[in-house]
């Protein structure tokens, strides 16, 4: 499992032509790839609840200024109304960012945290990381098919107070870092996701009641010294399934993440990220 990693230089004339053509490139794949997406959304919700989660909207994080909290949840509450109530068909397509669009100022969107390259940084509608990570974490709690997702490159914040295995969470860059998730079943699936006063709230629901339950944990969980100089964390995620009467019917692999470290393993943890 183990996949060495570095810190990578890129010089900021090819960060800037790299994200045209990689954006030029999602723009083409999402009129040429022959995927239907989903687009339809609907006020009325959708019977049965598949799975909810929820994340608080404020954490203290070390070296974060608060302010950009608070301009996450006016990003979160823009892109959520931009998702809420979507609804997927067998054989459709979600993409977190064709629904979303562009994070403009135009749009009211502000600046927000990013991170790049393992660094904390300002960008208008950052903190959208917050909504993928719950969507797809979500989504490995139901039966439809995450297709594309991309994992953090760097970890930034140790461990305490996580809640979900290391890894379990879906970084997003507009446009081409983008969550997709198929609809493989025979049946109708949607999204409801909200901001309340403390929390970003999530749901997907179902015209039908839910044939299966899922367990989410890792396997496999190791810290590597690389040679230079730092460390990288790694673990794979499985999935275990039951059925209606609670009976284990398979275990599933689900991915593999390799995340550079940005605090050193062994010192006491402190504030971390959601997830």
């Amino acid at each position: 499992m183990k996949n060495s990693l570095k810190p990578i230089r890129r010089s900021k004339a090819r960060i800037y032509f790299g994200k045209k053509a990689f954006r030029l490139k999602r723009y083409l794949a999402w009129y040429l790839d022959g995927k239907t997406y989903a687009t339809i959304k609907q006020k009325e919700i959708l019977p049965y609840t598949v799975f909810t989660h929820q994340t608080p909207l404020l954490r203290k994080l070390r070296d974060v200024d608060m302010w950009l909290q608070h301009n996450k949840v006016i990003n979160l509450r823009i892109a959520s109304k931009q998702l809420n109530g979507i609804v997927i068909y067998p054989g459709e397509t979600f993409s977190y960012w064709r629904l979303i669009g562009n994070t403009t100022r135009r749009k009211g969107y502000v600046d927000g945290m990013v991170l790049f390259h393992g660094q904390v940084q300002t960008g208008v509608g950052g903190g959208l990381c917050q909504l993928s990570n719950l969507i797809y974490w979500m989504t490995l709690h139901s039966p439809l098919t995450v297709t594309e997702r991309y994992r953090h490159s760097y970890d930034v914040f140790p461990d305490s107070g996580r809640s979900q295995p290391f890894g379990s969470g879906a970084t997003c860059f507009y446009n081409y870092l983008d969550l997709q998730i198929r609809n493989d079943t025979d049946v109708r699936y949607q999204l409801i996701v909200r901001v309340t006063d403390t929390h970003l709230v999530g749901e997907w629901r179902a015209e039908v009641p839910p044939f299966h339950t899922y367990e989410i944990y890792e396997k496999k969980h190791a810290i590597t010294r690389e040679f230079w100089g730092g460390y990288v964390r790694h673990n794979v995620i499985h999935r275990r399934v039951f059925n209606r009467e609670k009976e284990l019917v398979d275990d599933e692999w689900v991915t593999e993440n390799h995340a550079i470290m940005m605090y050193e393993p062994l010192l006491p943890q402190g504030t971390t990220t959601e997830t």
